[in-house]
């Protein structure tokens, strides 16, 4: 009986022991790292959405500004340090394009993006957002001082602005070479120079990086800045709404968006070759540009979307401006110029 019964319970073991062979095994949560420059941000909730519905653990490699970062990617393309790079904008396409760092891929939301963003025909980087690198000023300066607000980057060496303007140095700032590249879409490679000389003349002020400019000598910014006129974005004055400690009836900045006086940037999102996650580097491509990733962009990087069916937040439309001939060069002529451009304005300019 003693035996039929240990019989009895090697059977019932064996039998669990099958059985659980046989039951699936939880998924392993995979991890998709994501190489970007330090100003991308999305909400919580959104990147949340993401992971749960993909069993994913999103990392997100933050690596200072977008030519530190596509360096990064650069260097570390032999063993890479993300599976999606995101940040390389139109003054950066040509140069991250011919350095071979990514893998295409034709996703089927690019459908819903107009042509006029979608400057890589390859699609190995896909444009994500948009926005326009303006000069804003203070409106209550202007208004106090009784002055009329530059139309035009010619206006701007006018000796009634006279040391009102800061920009920030091509050399050392992407919103500086931003507005650099502006210039030579208006004045050409043979008159940029000229045209920087008498702003010089006219007591331009240069520092090096936007927070400076923007914190530190804007007078609308900070209140005690010496400059009314500060090189920035279109989608400024909401920010100045938006993270005001009262909410002002009005912004108390706007942009200068006359012709050729903004530079239009496009920032793409690409694979990086060799990344080992490919499908779920597509679902995340695809997941910003979705709707969903794309409406939540306004608000957290002050960015417009490409996807044209995504709706901006009410706030963003009405103290943003879209300038209607924004500045623009060819990426293959800055990737072949912008070296020399930088060089030649270094030695104007600063020396």
């Amino acid at each position: 009986m003693k035996q039929k019964i240990t019989s009895m319970l090697i059977l019932a073991l064996a039998l669990a022991f099958a059985l659980s062979a046989c039951q699936p095994k939880p998924a392993e949560t995979a991890t998709l790292t994501i190489m970007t420059h330090d100003s991308f941000a999305a909400s919580e909730d959104v990147i949340a959405a993401f992971e749960a519905e993909n069993n994913v653990k999103m990392v997100f490699v933050k690596s200072g500004d977008a030519g530190s970062t596509l360096n990064r990617a650069i260097l570390t393309r032999e063993n890479p340090q993300a599976d999606v790079l995101y940040g390389v904008d139109n003054t950066l396409l040509s140069r991250a394009l011919d350095e071979g760092i990514y893998e295409p891929y034709d996703s089927p939301l690019l459908a819903g993006i107009p042509a006029e963003f979608q400057l890589d025909a390859t699609h190995n980087a896909l444009p994500v957002d948009y926005g326009d690198v303006c000069i804003n000023y203070d409106k209550a300066y202007f208004a106090e001082h009784n002055l009329p607000v530059p139309q035009t980057l010619a206006d701007l060496t006018q000796p009634e602005y006279n040391s009102l303007l800061v920009v920030e140095n091509p050399a050392t700032s992407s919103t500086g070479l931003v507005f650099l590249l502006a210039t030579i879409a208006e004045y050409g490679e043979d008159g940029y120079i000229t045209y920087w000389q008498q702003l010089k003349d006219n007591g331009l002020v240069i520092v090096n990086d936007w927070s400076t400019a923007y914190y530190t000598n804007f007078s609308a910014s900070s209140g005690k800045g010496a400059q009314p006129m500060a090189l920035s974005y279109a989608s400024s004055p909401p920010v100045e709404v938006i993270y005001a400690a009262e909410p002002p009836a009005d912004a108390p900045t706007a942009s200068l968006v006359g012709r050729n006086m903004c530079f239009r940037q496009i920032e793409f999102a690409g694979i990086l070759k060799g990344t080992p996650n490919r499908a779920l580097a597509e679902k995340f491509i695809d997941y910003m540009l979705s709707v969903k990733f794309q409406e939540d962009m306004p608000l957290q990087m002050f960015m417009y979307p490409v996807n044209s069916e995504a709706q901006l937040p009410e706030v963003f439309v009405k103290y943003s401006q879209i300038p209607a001939e924004p500045a623009a060069l060819d990426p293959a002529v800055i990737a072949a110029n912008r070296d020399k451009w930088l060089n030649d304005w270094t030695e104007a300019i600063l020396r």
